[in-house]
């Protein structure tokens, strides 16, 4: 039986000072408005060892309280990422999810899905690959895994401090991924969701925002649903017009009538409840000068003339919706700016047919 030595010591003492450290940036980042909650739902330290931490000092002092009972518990890495991964579920808006869809092969039947099994495919295809990998999972509701991945090199160690986030809901076909700033590291990342879920291809989709829950809801149709958060049955004609009531009567009525109209299309269009939270919406024009006049430089270029336009708000869709109800734009609205939700994209290619 090999005889530990010095070296082995001060090895082991350097792994946990890396986990020590990582804790200690974790906790760091947690508001203190949340951190008993992030805890409580962490569930590593008991109740009572919880109740004998001070929240009330400085919070360096109680990051420090709280590093020390995680040592005190033998706290691994995997512990720490998982912390890492329940803060991130509570700031999920702060990072920037693009989403991929994966198709199964001709004639290919539905497997049964395990969890387990997808788990542990997944974790080997990235070690069998890339030696310096770390991966984490955290179950969360309606069946999908959080995976949390700090990436390495060949030669170098993961970096905990920016991982990717995968968010996969089993037994469909659509992964929301961090967008990360290791792309070389995206064909192994769909390679793995596509062999441990059982699919045949991946693709990423024109398609990104802050709001996951509204990429989920806008692919999984289910914006109409979950996203209603009011009745809709009051009749057009009982509802609020703002009209001016000394105003002359043909007007009020012609007004009335428009209102109602505009009112009708914009409901037929968008429905009659909140929209999917997207951020912005971005058109690309590729397209050849046409002119019935002979010569001119641009009529020379054989290069497409390019443009770029991008409509940005706080809540587009809820922007776009108000529009035409607000006298801005003529109801109905482009379909290149209403079809966001059905087609699922807010990028968009637009060229010479």
């Amino acid at each position: 039986m090999r005889s530990e030595t010095a070296g082995d010591v001060v090895r082991a003492k350097e792994m946990d000072e890396t986990v020590s450290e990582f804790f200690r940036r974790t906790i760091l980042k947690i508001p203190l408005t949340e951190m008993m909650t992030i805890l409580k739902t962490w569930n590593f330290l008991s109740e009572n060892q919880l109740q004998t931490v001070n929240f009330r000092q400085r919070k360096e002092s109680l990051v420090q309280d709280l590093v020390l009972l995680c040592e005190e518990n033998r706290a691994s890495l995997n512990d720490a990422a998982l912390l890492d991964i329940i803060y991130t579920q509570f700031h999920r808006h702060q990072k920037v999810w693009d989403v991929f869809q994966m198709s199964k092969g001709p004639g290919e039947d539905t497997d049964l899905f395990d969890m387990e099994q997808f788990k542990s495919s997944f974790k080997k295809i990235l070690k069998r690959a890339l030696k310096n990998v770390t991966v984490s999972f955290r179950d969360a509701e309606e069946n999908a895994v959080w995976i949390r991945i700090a990436w390495g090199t060949q030669y170098g160690k993961p970096n905990q401090y920016k991982p990717a986030y995968v968010v996969y809901y089993s037994q469909t076909p659509y992964a929301f991924t961090s967008s990360s700033q290791l792309k070389s590291n995206l064909p192994l990342l769909g390679q793995a969701l596509t062999i441990a879920s059982k699919h045949h291809q991946i693709v990423k989709m024109d398609l990104r925002s802050r709001y996951l829950d509204s990429l989920k809801a806008i692919v999984f149709k289910q914006y109409n649903q979950t996203f209603e958060t009011h009745n809709s049955t009051t009749p057009l004609q009982e509802r609020s017009l703002g009209l001016d009531i000394n105003m002359d009567s043909r007007i009020i009525h012609e007004n009335k009538t428009e209102k109602e109209r505009v009112q009708r299309v914009t409901q037929e269009i968008f429905g009659d409840y909140p929209q999917p939270r997207l951020e912005f919406a971005q058109y690309k024009l590729e397209t050849k000068f046409k002119s019935d006049l002979n010569g001119g430089i641009l009529a020379e270029r054989e290069e497409p003339l390019r443009c770029l336009v991008k409509f940005s708000s706080p809540h587009l869709l809820e922007a776009l919706k108000s529009l035409a109800p607000a006298g801005i734009a003529d109801a109905p609205l482009s379909p290149l700016l209403t079809c966001i939700p059905n087609k699922g994209m807010n990028y968009f290619k637009i060229r010479d047919k």
